[in-house]
């Protein structure tokens, strides 16, 4: 599907008056009116904005209000949480309260209609996101909850089979970007349950997904060409960076991304520069981190889709070596054997550009400077996680983890106190389970252990003190709340109530 066949996101349906709302505070959060449905054709609708606007009494909240139907809140339903049964009791009543039923198409809506059932986040969340719906699984897989995963992978297969790769969200004003491809592992834990044959049944997905990414991989006259890159260092590897084709503010975060423009002067092709910077950083999953910043303390310095991430590359490892295992379970030996040269040269690349010796642990390789970034993130712990790397280098990794992420509550993000929401003192359950599997794949189980149980219990404080499971923890002091980002800290949370439920069968077992 091209750009123009997409459907249209608000911003694109409603002109003027979409600016004239989301400049005007109407709503506290952005993303509310980017989830309103209009009640009235969108031309109908700007033609009924035109005639009213201009008279002395004219009320712009009011016009919304009577001409949209506004969103609640995922959660705000009256759900009252029972802490005295406990944190796992707690979670399994929410899955039901995070599933939504196949979608009914709804003209002019945001959203993405999905066949069958899914797990919404919580919160502001109020529809399915890509990489998060991994972590919820892996709960989901430990509550028996078989059909939700299989519904939910049907829905990312159907939403490939639709635009050719899967969106940041179902949301039409995802439609531009990704998020972290977690597909291949998604289909893996199906495998688990189901064995092999699940890999076949997902292989023209699996396959479509890999090809979205490596997008005029073929034209090796380019260094850098959308989501690819090549580097001298690694000759005839292609390797990935995030990417997003729109260069405008986002429309879900649309006043505050104007706002910074406007605060630092720029316009035209220097806008837009920024705005592109911005959307790699949403498609990493990772909006926002100083990884992505020049000057660590400032977005004005943003530059995601200048860098090649470590965990990108890792994750397409693990796609490239699922591709391998499909086809050849599909007895096709020729692409078997393709896929396994491809895993294999991305392998000695991640090896080659992501290591630093001196420092013991993976980077972030910046294409500008043609220079590893210096900042340690956890993203460092995903060749531990996809098991590509060495046992030395693994060693190093693990010292490190150790040393300098592993706090009260778990593993902290990053290393860097900048404000963002992916930066110290806040950790995020993700992260937790990719670095306990890691750690756990070479043999450091007394360090993951400690990691997971110091996630549990902060898990477990937060809820008795609350009653909620939330998006991102303060793991560093948990007497204080977390910080960053552009809206409050959200509860659901479909993620943390996934990897809560695997880390205690690990407990429990």
């Amino acid at each position: 599907m091209t750009n123009e066949t997409r459907p249209l996101s608000p911003d694109q349906l409603l002109g003027d008056l979409f600016i004239d709302v989301q400049t005007s505070r109407i709503f506290s959060d952005s993303k509310t009116f980017v989830d309103c449905v209009p009640l009235l054709a969108p031309e109908q609708l700007l033609a009924l904005y035109e005639s009213e606007k201009s008279k002395p009494d004219f009320d712009l909240k009011a016009f919304v209000m009577a001409t949209f139907r506004v969103p609640e809140p995922t959660g705000g339903d009256g759900f009252v949480s029972d802490i005295a049964a406990g944190t796992v009791a707690h979670i399994h009543r929410l899955w039901d309260r995070l599933t939504r039923p196949a979608d009914e198409a709804v003209p002019y809506d945001s959203r993405v209609p999905l066949p069958k059932p899914y797990v919404v986040p919580g919160g502001r969340f109020r529809e399915i996101f890509y990489w998060d719906s991994y972590f919820t699984m892996l709960g989901l897989m430990d509550s028996g909850r078989h059909d939700l995963m299989r519904d939910m992978i049907d829905n990312f297969a159907h939403l490939i089979d639709v635009f050719g790769y899967i969106p940041n969200g179902n949301r039409t004003y995802f439609l531009s970007r990704s998020q972290p491809p977690y597909f291949a592992l998604m289909v893996g834990l199906l495998a688990e349950i189901d064995g092999p044959d699940a890999l076949t049944n997902y292989l023209p997905q699996l396959q479509c997904e890999y090809d979205f990414w490596m997008d005029d991989a073929g034209d090796d006259t380019k260094s850098i060409s959308r989501r690819t890159v090549r580097l001298d260092t690694v000759p005839g590897v292609v390797l990935n960076r995030y990417w997003d084709d729109t260069p405008t503010p986002r429309p879900e975060s649309y006043r505050e991304e104007v706002n910074l423009s406007g605060k630092l002067n720029l316009a035209g092709p220097m806008a837009a520069e920024l705005y592109v910077h911005i959307r790699a950083a949403c498609e990493s999953g990772w909006d926002f981190s100083s990884r992505w910043l020049g000057n660590e303390a400032t977005m004005a310095t943003i530059r995601a889709a200048d860098i090649v991430p470590v965990d990108l590359n890792c994750l397409l490892y693990a796609l490239e070596d699922t591709l391998r295992q499909a086809y050849e379970h599909a007895g096709q030996s020729d692409k078997a054997a393709q896929f396994d040269h491809l895993a294999t040269a991305r392998k000695q690349a991640i090896l080659t550009i992501f290591w630093d010796q001196e420092t013991g642990f993976f980077h972030d390789y910046d294409l500008v400077n043609d220079k590893r970034i210096a900042g340690l993130t956890l993203a460092g712990a995903f060749p531990l996680f996809v098991n590509l790397a060495t046992d030395a280098q693994a060693a190093a990794v693990h010292e490190r983890l150790n040393t300098d992420f592993l706090q009260a509550g778990g593993w902290v993000t990053t290393l860097q106190k900048t404000g963002q929401q992916w930066d110290w003192p806040n950790g995020w359950a993700p992260l937790q389970w990719i670095v306990y599997k890691g750690l756990i794949n070479y043999g450091f189980t007394e360090t993951a252990d400690t990691g997971r149980d110091n996630w549990l219990s902060l898990n477990d404080r937060v809820f008795r003190a609350t009653g909620k499971m939330m998006e991102k923890y303060n793991v560093v002091d948990a007497a204080l709340s977390t910080g960053g980002g552009e809206y409050p800290n959200q509860d659901g949370f479909g993620w943390t109530n996934g990897v809560y439920l695997r880390f205690d069968k690990y407990v429990n077992k």
